[in-house]
């Protein structure tokens, strides 16, 4: 027979993480502290670009021929570095390094937070709800996504975004693309999550008392995989920043003059021996980004598993 207490004790495990615990956690952590801070710099240097790069007076639109040799390269030491441009120039056209570097965060954060976010949604409901529900349904859906990740994605990213029309947004694009190939392994870890639930206590009275399948989901099934979707999230957010660099880097991402880390960096490929900067600061940028979601995501790993709640009790 299943009692109170019963229930009581079989939900306590996704109690026992509360946001206090997850911020003392965090504290503690200095990788995930350092990873936390970083990431808060590049959304506040991404949110507010026009301000940061007013205050050199730049924008990562004007050219700055004057900047340049006959040869296209930049002037001065370390590829045009001044007080004017803090990260020098760009060869060819001269535009200033920093302003392309920061409005460049705009392109990789926006793109890669919203395709992640398009990722987990339809992650979150295939998952939910073929673990949920099992038979031919989630038979269907499990060879579907066993399809999708054994399909040529990059390829396929690369043939669809060169080949839609220029009328359509372009980040718009990306975002779709990116974010619609990236849910079959969230839907595969919920799933997972979601067929060890469904035999659970509190689940199976639910159900026997009458609970509708979609209140369950919603209020039993759902509260319980939060913690591992969040941390999925924050794990699958440097792979999509990744793969629009990539995207970019081959040509096929944000036309120009938009400013995008991958395609400065599949530019700077060219320059690396007569202006190496043009490289250094937005691989920088793009390596400390990635680096801070994954550390910060391993963090927050530690902080929502409740074993480790316990163990540090």
């Amino acid at each position: 027979m299943t009692t109170a207490a019963s229930l009581e004790a079989d939900t306590v495990p996704a109690r026992k993480t509360g946001f206090r615990h997850v911020v003392a956690h965090l504290r503690t952590d200095r990788w995930a502290s350092a990873g936390a801070i970083t990431i808060a710099v590049f959304l506040l240097a991404a949110i507010f670009a026009p301000l940061l790069t007013a205050i050199n007076g730049q924008n990562p639109y004007t050219y700055h021929l004057d900047a340049l040799d006959d040869s296209g390269a930049p002037l001065g030491f370390g590829g045009g570095i001044s007080l004017t441009h803090w990260f020098g120039v760009e060869p060819l056209t001269g535009r200033d390094l920093f302003s392309i570097v920061v409005y460049g965060a705009r392109t990789s954060l926006l793109v890669g937070i919203s395709a992640t976010i398009l990722s987990v949604t339809v992650g979150v409901l295939v998952g939910i709800t073929t673990g949920y529900a099992g038979g031919w349904y989630d038979r269907g859906m499990s060879r579907v996504i066993d399809i999708m990740f054994g399909f040529p994605s990059l390829v396929f990213m690369i043939s669809l975004t060169a080949i839609v029309p220029t009328a359509f947004p372009r980040p718009a694009l990306m975002i779709l693309v990116i974010g619609f190939f990236g849910w079959p392994p969230v839907a595969r870890v919920v799933r997972g999550q979601t067929l060890s639930l469904r035999e659970r206590n509190f689940v199976v009275a639910s159900a026997a008392m009458g609970a509708r399948p979609l209140h369950i989901l919603v209020k039993q099934v759902l509260p319980n995989v939060a913690a591992t979707i969040i941390v999925y999230s924050t794990i699958l957010i440097p792979s999509m920043i990744g793969t629009e660099a990539a995207l970019s880097f081959l040509g096929v991402g944000v036309p120009p003059p938009t400013p995008s880390w991958g395609r400065t960096i599949g530019d700077a490929v060219n320059w690396v021996q007569v202006s190496p900067m043009y490289l250094v600061f937005p691989g920088a940028a793009l390596f400390l980004v990635t680096l801070a979601f994954n550390v910060f995501g391993d963090g927050l790993r530690d902080a929502l598993d409740p074993r480790r709640a316990r163990r540090t009790r």
